[in-house]
């Protein structure tokens, strides 16, 4: 059988008969968060009715309750903590895919390790122990990559190395996602769970306002453009739930670990050029590549003999991660998941920018 013939057949396969049906219980941890209230509306959108959703607040955020205005669905809301067992194995009971989307945002390490690992490992355990899980989607995130090998201009996707020394990055956001790839990772190989790992690019969409940090950043009183003609790896959030909502459904996929960037990826140029336009007009300076590696390289001396005083918040690892400039592949998502970006980035971009400038004029 001709090989595109045959994975043709595959993916519709894979469609047709999905993971889990509409009246199959769904987990979203997270699910008051950016994406994850954009997850419940997208399963919402396919006719789920018994969607759960692990919350820390005891009622539902902003995002979650615009979801929920908008559907006549009984959504249940499960207050809780994943750091709790118990928390964990009453939003497991009887569930088929979970939607791991709840993470540490802390500034320190032990802070992303405690609630991105512990609390994925708590409920990782409750999974298993309920005996009915078909899905495990654990949302990672594109920090994780390591370009230390990969030329300026090269190629970022699934076949990447992740990093190694998040310390020496300073990055415990990236940190506790990769340790928390990992734990999955190994409860799939010792206890056969069903996983699937999605790596989001930046996330943008109405509900969010700041210009990304690989544009640039504004840390010193005046935007630095460090992006300059960086392809920056956007994902429209409609799309990129979409695209996590395939991974807990599409057959055959177990144990994949794929990227989530939108097509027709704008060069930071253009997205300062928009945003100017549609939100407001801000003073920017142009940084170099190597003027910036520089800076980061005397900030990170330093910072090393300062004797901890300063923190090394610029180095040179976290500005070769984020600003050496590289290109980045969506083909993967495409292939195993079907997945395509409804919306364009022209049209992401725009909402974005109409949405920014309405909140800075209603602030």
């Amino acid at each position: 059988m001709n090989t595109e013939v045959g994975l043709d057949i595959q993916m519709s396969n894979a469609q047709s008969f999905p993971v889990a049906g509409t009246e199959d219980c769904v987990l979203v941890t997270g699910a008051n968060g950016f994406i994850g209230a954009w997850v419940v509306r997208a399963l919402l959108a396919r006719g789920f009715k018994r969607i759960r959703c692990l919350t820390r607040a005891a009622n539902p955020g902003a995002n979650l309750s615009r979801v929920l205005a908008d559907f006549s669905s009984d959504v249940k809301i499960v207050h809780g903590n994943l750091l709790s067992q118990e928390t964990c194995d009453r939003a497991m009971d009887g569930v088929t895919v979970v939607y791991h989307l709840a993470a540490g945002v802390e500034k320190s390490f032990p802070g992303c390790f405690l609630n991105s690992v512990v609390t994925t490992r708590n409920l990782l355990d409750a999974a298993i122990a309920a005996g009915t899980l078909r899905r495990f989607v654990n949302i990672s995130s594109l920090a994780v990559y390591s370009n230390a090998r990969i030329p300026r201009g090269g190629v970022i996707d699934e076949t990447c190395p992740t990093d190694s020394d998040f310390v020496q990055r300073f990055d415990p956001y990236a940190y506790g996602k990769a340790k928390q790839d990992e734990i999955v990772r190994e409860y799939g190989q010792t206890r056969k769970l069903p996983y699937v790992i999605m790596r989001p690019g930046i996330t943008f969409g109405p509900g969010k306002n700041k210009i990304p940090g690989r544009v640039g950043i504004d840390t010193f009183g005046i935007f630095l453009h460090l992006g300059l003609s960086n392809q920056i790896p956007l994902t429209y959030v409609e799309n990129c739930a979409e695209a996590i909502v395939l991974a807990g459904l599409t057959r055959g996929i177990e144990g994949a670990e794929i990227n989530i960037i939108d097509d027709g990826l704008p060069r930071s140029r253009e997205f300062l050029r928009r945003y100017k336009r549609g939100v407001r007009q801000i003073r920017t300076i142009p940084v170099p590549y190597s003027v910036f590696y520089l800076f980061n390289f005397a900030w990170e001396k330093y910072a090393q003999w300062s004797g901890g005083q300063l923190p090394p918040v610029f180095n040179r690892k976290a500005c070769e991660v984020y600003y050496k400039g590289q290109t980045f592949s969506n083909q993967k998502a495409k292939t195993l998941l079907g997945w395509q970006p409804r919306v364009s980035m022209s049209e992401g971009l725009d909402r974005f920018c109409a949405y920014a400038h309405d909140q800075m004029v209603n602030a």
